[in-house]
């Protein structure tokens, strides 16, 4: 028995989160050690993998007949297996290297609302890419455990957890979620709010990341105190030529209205259905913002105005799934006795 606990004491211990926009992995003992766009080119002739993530990322829209640059994950989901697969296979040959000795132990993260048949795939896949144990933690626990809140005690804990693909609130006290809803709106849908505000306004054609651009570099979802410009360019749709038009903040701020609006009806929801007590830690907590989402500008605001309740954006939000998927790996039974972690 000795034995089999130091071999698995060897085993590297891995946490990734598998979002639809970036994934992260995190060593045990070496931190975030890799952070890549959820985006693999393939070969379509061979089915070879030529690259996985930022290398890809800049491929997509820009590739030949033969190669395509494909998002294998949809809502925070797997939408293509096999191609999830070859992807999960290339970041375990990244982070533990191609020979291993002793299988990795990993911990992944899904949204609040996966079905029990899209954990199951989650875990498949990750064993078959080379995992000795594969286990699954919902996002706004990983969230919440990542941003440092005392899950473990009585009081509620809030966490808004806003990816790519999906948008994850829940309400956590005593190590468990007593409450959580799943939306698949985020910031991609964000990025498709845009793309389709400029093509109606300016009969502009323009890619995904260029609109992920605008949103970074302009996107608010609350009245700025100095509004802000930007060029874009992209292709005229009527004259099938390239253009450059210049946008402000005030029109992507309408665009971006509606996804915005989702979150904060979606919000106000789980907050009507939160137990009286746990209600009121939340009120005297707030709310904590995690994930790429929560760096919209204004966001915090925009959700204090609706809920009345004080609104914080995590520290190192973008990482906070990723840290505390790796801290929930370093304190696994404790978790694990919670119910917070699944496997098959």
């Amino acid at each position: 028995m000795s034995h089999n606990r130091f071999i698995l004491r060897l085993a590297p211990e891995i946490g990734i989160d598998l979002g639809t926009a970036n994934i992260l992995v995190y060593r045990r003992g070496k931190g975030v050690v890799l952070n890549e766009p959820t985006v693999v080119a393939i070969n379509t002739r061979n089915g070879r993998v030529l690259a996985v993530g930022n290398e890809a990322r800049e491929m997509l829209g820009r590739t030949p007949g033969n190669i395509t640059a494909i998002r294998p994950l949809r809502d925070g989901v797997i939408a293509d297996y096999s191609t999830t697969l070859k992807m999960l296979e290339y970041l375990l040959n990244k982070v533990c290297g191609v020979r291993r000795v002793f299988k990795p132990k990993v911990l992944i993260c899904v949204p609040s609302g996966v079905t029990n048949v899209e954990r199951r795939a989650v875990i498949m896949a990750t064993k078959q890419a080379g995992a000795g144990e594969a286990m699954t933690i919902e996002e706004p626990m990983a969230a919440a455990i990542g941003a440092g809140l005392p899950i473990a005690s009585p009081g509620g804990n809030m966490v808004v957890d806003i990816g790519g693909g999906t948008t994850d609130i829940a309400v956590i006290s005593l190590g468990g979620i007593v409450l959580s809803q799943s939306l698949r709106v985020a910031g991609n849908k964000m990025d498709e709010a845009i793309i389709r505000h400029i093509r109606s306004t300016y009969n502009l054609m323009i890619g995904e990341p260029t609109a992920e651009d605008i949103k970074i570099k302009i996107g608010s979802a609350y009245p700025l105190g100095q509004e802000l410009r930007i060029e874009i360019r992209g292709r005229d749709l009527i004259a099938g030529l390239p253009k450059t038009v210049e946008i402000t903040s005030e029109e992507i701020r309408e665009a971006l209205s509606d996804p915005v609006r989702q979150v904060a009806e979606k919000l106000c929801s789980v907050l009507e259905n939160t137990p009286p007590e746990l209600a009121s830690d939340i009120i005297e907590r707030g709310i904590y913002l995690t994930g790429g989402g929560a760096l919209l500008r204004g966001l915090d605001k925009l959700l204090n105005n609706v809920t009345q309740i004080p609104v914080h954006i995590a520290e190192n939000a973008l990482d906070c799934v990723a840290i505390g998927t790796g801290r929930a790996l370093e304190e696994l039974d404790a978790i694990r006795a919670s119910g917070a972690v699944n496997t098959i």
